[in-house]
């Protein structure tokens, strides 16, 4: 029997989530960013009860398998936390005098006509609900496959910043996670 069954509900639905840097710019190049990230998401599972299944960080996006609680919808929960996570990140670019890409972010925001100085991430997750143990699982391995797609480890458990690591070495270090398959 599998865990799945006693989660299920509106309040435990788990979504697919991926959350994207705008022009797909490389920010997380270094461990300050990917501790933005962790850091934040750190504190959405501790105050906003965030329950992460999974997730990778790749450097210029992240995919979460997440769910919100009724108090503290998912939808809220990632707002709030591309909000923060955004000004982290500007406060470290001006840090490093990454001009460049300051400025690939006030043009984003110029095109936006929100009236904000920087547009970190792309409009939308693209949430799609994991509806079940299959499906958990075929999101799950494509998360932990993409840094070894893209080159940067042989093996998914060696990225530090994936569940991967969770899953195979039931190392919770950088993230905690809740498995629910």
């Amino acid at each position: 029997m599998t865990h799945w069954k006693i989660i299920a509900g509106k309040e435990n639905e788990y979504f697919y989530l991926t959350i994207t840097i705008i022009n797909w710019l490389a920010v997380f190049i270094s461990q300050k960013y990917f501790e933005i990230i962790t850091s934040s998401l750190k504190y959405c599972q501790d105050k906003k009860e965030l329950r992460i299944a999974g997730f990778v960080i790749m450097p210029n996006h992240l995919h979460l398998i997440c769910a919100g609680i009724l108090n503290h919808p998912l939808s809220d929960t990632i707002r709030d936390f591309k909000q923060f996570t955004a000004k982290k990140i500007i406060e470290a670019l001006r840090d490093e005098k990454r001009n460049e890409i300051l400025s690939n972010f006030r043009e984003a925001a110029n095109e936006d006509s929100r009236g904000n100085e920087h547009k970190i991430w792309i409009e939308g997750n693209h949430p799609i609900l994991v509806e079940d143990e299959y499906m958990f699982r075929n999101k799950l391995s494509y998360m932990h496959d993409n840094p070894v797609r893209k080159g940067f480890v042989s093996q998914a458990e060696h990225w530090l910043y994936s569940s991967a690591r969770n899953y195979y070495f039931n190392d919770h270090t950088i993230l905690k996670i809740k498995c629910i398959a």
